[in-house]
């Protein structure tokens, strides 16, 4: 097709088949009626001026790639390599954007593909560093099916250039032949046929190469306005003739209008464009029709074009949205990123959510071109640091396990190095103290962690059931001595009641007398020495009340005499008592300090230790007395002033 042509069957458009905007009033304009095509030079004069031709690009091989939700889907690399090898080896003419589309399935294909080898592998417990990437022959065969495709283009541009040049020469010869007709006024009559068919002749001639395009159109519309200038034909001819052509431009009127239910939007655009050159091909109709038909096809076109228009608007609007998906999918996996993975559990919960955010962005379409690889950069970017973060964990995870299940070995050696012991002490405390390291020790695989703990809980259990059966018969004297220790217990809670005469002496008869007998069992152990400490300490408690009330008040009656010796007597007295609460002061203060360390690393309700809070209560209390008497004494010295 010429330039002209070019004018209403293309519309420029971006490598990714997203259509320019072009207004209806534009892609419809080189359709105006042509006044050149006028029967006799009074027609002529009555036609409105012919606009110059603008100057425009030969339509490429192909002139509207299908947008992207209308191509075929692709499952497999094989269904891929099917389609190629049909445009490769096949009769049709391989177009642009279908092969850019199918390279890219393929590889998108292709790397899926490759990277969930190298995830069964990594998942194998294989060293990604170690992995290496295998040749696919399918790979090499789609290469060479590309070069048999590239090379069958070539071929077919060099052939439509080719074409190009001698359509060009084509129509140069035409020009030749109506400029010869215009030259002879007197044969123009006579040659209306040859015209006609020259004409013809021009239409059938497609492309002509773009940069002489205009050149060429112009100088054919000037010999052909001058022909028609110079043909008279009858009135009978003129009508005829501009019958045929109101039919003509009638029935693509009607084709038009149809166009508006055709469902298929890129269709009817590109039926359009075809009926378009159909009608600036078709001659004119009488002066008062021409503006009438001319405005009921504009019509009809405007309806086509404002749908097409739509059509992509609603592809732009969709792949905005898109981005708008895809963005909060990469914010979703930067927030997991973030995220702390704080065992093996973690990570796997956080990359199942990866798998689920990448399923979805498989099912998102094309984002806007302009931002399509940044945001799928953005999105494997995050995946990949994921996937990477992951792959080191589980290494440096793999040589946790091995140094944990050296430590457990380690310690199963100790336990059967002790299982055979009848020390039961001394061997329980240690192997409870292997027991307590083994729970401080990190995880180990489930199978081998089951191994080993069978075979350190078998050491472990060996020493404990010998020891058991060991220490039945221990076990019914000890419960003899809880007997023993709950009568101790009920006589020292008797005497607490009725003191009577020489407690003292009682209570430290009942105190060795408790010590004496042996072991009780261990679970009540704890409840028997708490009511055992209870009665025994408000025991020395009274006690040392009593008694320090009965010290006080023969002290004070004893200084009377202590008046008689001399003047100095009661000072003499007073001194030795201070010297003896320093005294007290200090054994007390040495008991407390003892007891803080005994009570960081002593029991709770260690004996000892409830043996030294009574020394140091009954210092206190000796401390009180003394208090007391140096009171008294300063009593007295007052009375004497």
């Amino acid at each position: 097709m010429d330039s002209q042509e070019n004018i209403l069957v293309n519309s420029p458009e971006e490598e990714t088949g997203k259509p320019v905007e072009v207004k209806a009033e534009e892609q419809v304009a080189a359709a105006a009626p042509e006044a050149s095509e006028v029967e006799t030079v009074e027609e002529a004069a009555e036609q409105p001026q012919v606009q110059e031709e603008p100057e425009v690009a030969e339509a490429s091989d192909n002139s509207e790639p299908a947008p992207a939700e209308e191509r075929k889907q692709y499952a497999t690399k094989q269904e891929v390599l099917e389609r190629v090898k049909e445009i490769a080896h096949g009769e049709e003419i391989p177009q642009k954007d279908e092969v850019d589309y199918l390279k890219t399935v393929f590889y998108k294909l292709h790397i899926a593909e490759r990277e969930a080898k190298l995830k069964e592998y990594i998942d194998g417990g294989g060293d990604p560093e170690a992995y290496q990437i295998t040749p696919d022959e399918d790979e090499e065969v789609f290469k060479a099916e590309m070069g048999v495709i590239k090379e069958r283009r070539q071929k077919q541009f060099r052939e439509q250039e080719a074409e190009k040049e001698e359509n060009l020469k084509k129509k140069l010869a035409i020009i030749e032949k109506i400029k010869g007709m215009v030259t002879s006024p007197e044969e123009a009559s006579k040659t209306y046929q040859e015209f006609k068919t020259l004409q013809q002749e021009w239409r059938d001639i497609k492309a002509v190469p773009a940069e002489r395009a205009n050149e060429l159109w112009r100088n054919y519309q000037l010999y052909v306005e001058q022909f028609y200038d110079l043909l008279k034909l009858n009135s009978e001819a003129r009508e005829l003739d501009f019958k045929k052509n109101l039919e003509a431009k009638t029935r693509l009127c009607e084709a038009a209008e149809k166009l508006a239910d055709e469902p298929d939007v890129i269709s009817a655009f590109h039926q359009l464009q075809k009926l378009h050159q159909e009608y600036r091909e078709i001659g004119p109709v009488s002066k008062e029709l021409r503006e009438e038909i001319w405005q009921r096809f504009k019509a009809a076109s405007t309806v086509i074009n404002k749908r097409h228009q739509q059509h992509f608007e609603g592809l732009r609007a969709r792949e905005e949205e898109n981005l708008e998906k895809k963005t909060a999918l990469c914010e979703k996996a930067e927030a997991i990123l973030t995220e702390e993975n704080k065992g093996s559990a973690d990570w796997e919960r956080h990359t199942q959510e990866i798998i689920a955010i990448q399923a979805e962005w498989k099912t998102i379409g094309f984002a806007p071109q302009k931002m399509n690889v940044k945001i799928f950069e953005r999105f494997r970017a995050a995946c990949d640091t994921f996937f990477a973060a992951k792959t080191e964990h589980f290494r440096s995870l793999k040589d946790s396990y091995k140094e944990n299940a050296d430590k457990k070995r380690a310690l199963i050696e100790k336990a059967k190095a002790l299982q055979d012991s009848t020390e039961w002490r001394s061997t329980s405390d240690k192997l409870i103290a292997l027991q307590k390291e083994w729970k401080t020790i990190g995880m180990v695989p489930k199978k081998l962690g089951d191994q080993l703990w069978e075979e350190f809980l078998g050491a472990c259990n060996k020493f404990f059931e010998a020891r058991n059966a060991a220490g039945a018969g221990q076990r019914g004297e000890e419960r003899q001595n809880l007997e023993k220790k709950r009568d101790v217990i009920a006589r020292l809670k008797a005497l607490a009641e009725e003191p009577g005469d020489d407690v003292q002496q009682k209570v430290q008869a009942l105190v060795e007398e408790y010590n004496a007998i042996g072991h009780v069992p261990y679970k009540e152990k704890d409840k028997l020495y708490e009511e055992y400490r209870a009665v025994v300490d408000k025991l020395y408690k009274d006690l040392n009340i009593s008694v320090a009330r009965r010290r006080l008040s023969k002290f004070k009656d004893n200084l009377k005499q202590v008046v008689e010796r001399g003047e100095g007597a009661l000072d003499s007295e007073r001194a030795r008592l201070m010297r003896q609460y320093e005294q007290l002061k200090q054994d007390a203060q040495t008991y407390e300090n003892n007891l803080g360390f005994l009570s960081a690393s002593s029991k709770k309700g260690n004996s000892l230790i409830d043996e030294m809070n009574r020394k140091v209560q009954k210092l206190k209390d000796d401390m009180q007395l003394v208090k007391e008497k140096i009171k008294a004494i300063d009593a007295e010295n007052a009375a004497k002033e």
